[in-house]
Parts: C-alpha cells; sequence; structure tokens
C-alpha cells in the first residue's frame, strides 16, 4: 500500500493535531480509530517514522510499541496486548495500555507513562521496536532544539540577541548535526546492527539536545510552565527503553570485534 504526497500531508497534519489535544489512552483509541494497526500492517515504512516522530514531537504517549514489537515478533495485534521489554540495567518493564499509573524503572523521571516493571521477558526480535524508538527521540530531540532556538531569537541580554553569543550558537549547532546525522543512520537501518546502532545514535543525539537545550534555557526550562522539562523526562526513559546509547554501543563494538570487521550500512 502507498500513499501520494496530499494523502500523507493531511494523515500527518491529522495525526499531529490529535497528538497535540490527546494522549494516553485516549490516544491509544484515537490512532485505533484512525486505522493505526492497519498502516502498521499495510505500509509500516510510512506508519512507524511517521506516528513515532509525532509522538517526539507533540510530547503525547500511547502504548503502540507494544504494536511494532508483537508485529515483528509473528504475534497477534490487539488493542489490549502487552509484551515484556528490556529495559537499561537488565530490568524488564511493560508498557500498559490505558491510562494506568507509571510504577516502573524509570516512573520517578516521567510520571505520565504508564510503565510496570515485571520480573523477566523472552527473548524477542528488537530492532523494529528499537527503530521506533529512535524516531521518536528524534522527534523530541527537534522539538527542543525547536523550543531553544524560540528563546534565544526571543531573549535579550546585555543589549544583544542571546542568538549573537558563539556559545549559544556552538551549542544548537552541535545539537542540530547530531540529530542530522542520527536521523540520516536511521533511513539506512535495514538489519538488526543498523536498528541497533541508529537506535544508539538516537538516543545520544536526544541526550546531546537535553544537555545543551537545558543549558540554552537555563531555569526557564525546569519551570512547570514550560515544556523542555517534560521532553527531558521523557527521553531519559525512551533511551534506557530496548537498551541505552552507552549499552548498545558497547554492544555493537563487541560485535564488530568479535567478526573482526564491520558491516557496510549504506551503499553511497
Amino acid at each position: 500500500m502507498s500513499m501520494d504526497p496530499a494523502e500523507l500531508e493531511l494523515l500527518t497534519e491529522t495525526l499531529r493535531k490529535t497528538m497535540s489535544t490527546t494522549t494516553g489512552g485516549a490516544l491509544d483509541r484515537a490512532l485505533t480509530d484512525l486505522g493505526w494497526l492497519d498502516m502498521l500492517t499495510d505500509m509500516p515504512e510510512v506508519a512507524v517514522p511517521l506516528v513515532f516522530r509525532l509522538l517526539g514531537e507533540t510530547g503525547a504517549h500511547a502504548s503502540v510499541l507494544n504494536d511494532v514489537v508483537r508485529h515483528a515478533a509473528g504475534q497477534p495485534v490487539a488493542d489490549d496486548a502487552t509484551v515484556p521489554l528490556p529495559f537499561t540495567g537488565g530490568a524488564w518493564i511493560a508498557w500498559e495500555r490505558g491510562d494506568s499509573a507509571a510504577s516502573a524503572a524509570g516512573a520517578a523521571v516521567d510520571g505520565e507513562l504508564p510503565l510496570r516493571k515485571v520480573d523477566s521477558g523472552s527473548e524477542i526480535p528488537l530492532a523494529a521496536g528499537r527503530t521506533a524508538l529512535a524516531w521518536w527521540l528524534i522527534g523530541s530531540g527537534r522539538t527542543m532544539l525547536s523550543l531553544a532556538r524560540t528563546h534565544v531569537l526571543d531573549r535579550v541580554q546585555f543589549g544583544r540577541p542571546l542568538a549573537s553569543f558563539q556559545a549559544v550558537r556552538h551549542r544548537l549547532a552541535e545539537t542540530l548535526v547530531a540529530l542530522e546525522g542520527a536521523e540520516a543512520t536511521l533511513t539506512v537501518a535495514d538489519s538488526d546492527l543498523g536498528a541497533l546502532l541508529a537506535k544508539a545514535a538516537a538516543g545520544q543525539a536526544a541526550l546531546t539536545a537535553t544537555r545543551h537545550c537545558q543549558q540554552v534555557l537555563g531555569g526557564i526550562g525546569f519551570t512547570d510552565e514550560h515544556d523542555l522539562h517534560r521532553h527531558i523526562r521523557r527521553v531519559l526513559v525512551l533511551d534506557g527503553l530496548l537498551g541505552s546509547a552507552r549499552e548498545l554501543t558497547r554492544e555493537a563494538g563487541a560485535l564488530i570485534r568479535a567478526e573482526g570487521a564491520a558491516p557496510r550500512l549504506a551503499q553511497l
């Protein structure tokens, strides 16, 4: 199944408006009504990047990672189905459906996410889930960069626009380069190793965005009135899901060392 540019633009705007006003269990139901499960089955190459990137951009959350992982594993995908997911440090969590309260690893960081700690889970393919989370992390990173950019363009210090200070410009430029590089890695991730590296790159880029954008906004970014802190909390949890940037980098290094060579990831 394919979509022409006009159809894709309409779907994008519909999803963006829905996620801007809805989150959690209500968003799960709204996505089901919009045909998310059919899109995941018929055109995952369009649905997954679009939905997860918009989750990052809007700051909304939904339990759709369950669907991606179960679909990739050949398991039935249903509105109430969940799957244990590995979390950084050897923990396992379940992303609950609906509006359950968060109570798992990372819940203290982002209390909006309905995560529940579980004892363990079975081995499942993670490439599709890592790719989806990478798009989510990139969406969050780009939104944080946009918030910081708006702030420095509007803010004046010492009689000069904040955007005119070289140190500020360097922080935002470094963030942009990291996000662009991670997205480039993600667009060619068509193998297990590619998905692993894409998730690692996206996690590191999003963490770079949290550090630099928080520095640029200063105390304003910590206030309840500003959205930056919500995106930072979200990134800290998403980075830990299915392997953190640090863990995945080590895993990739071990794989390359064992093989004695690095495989070609992109045909340039």
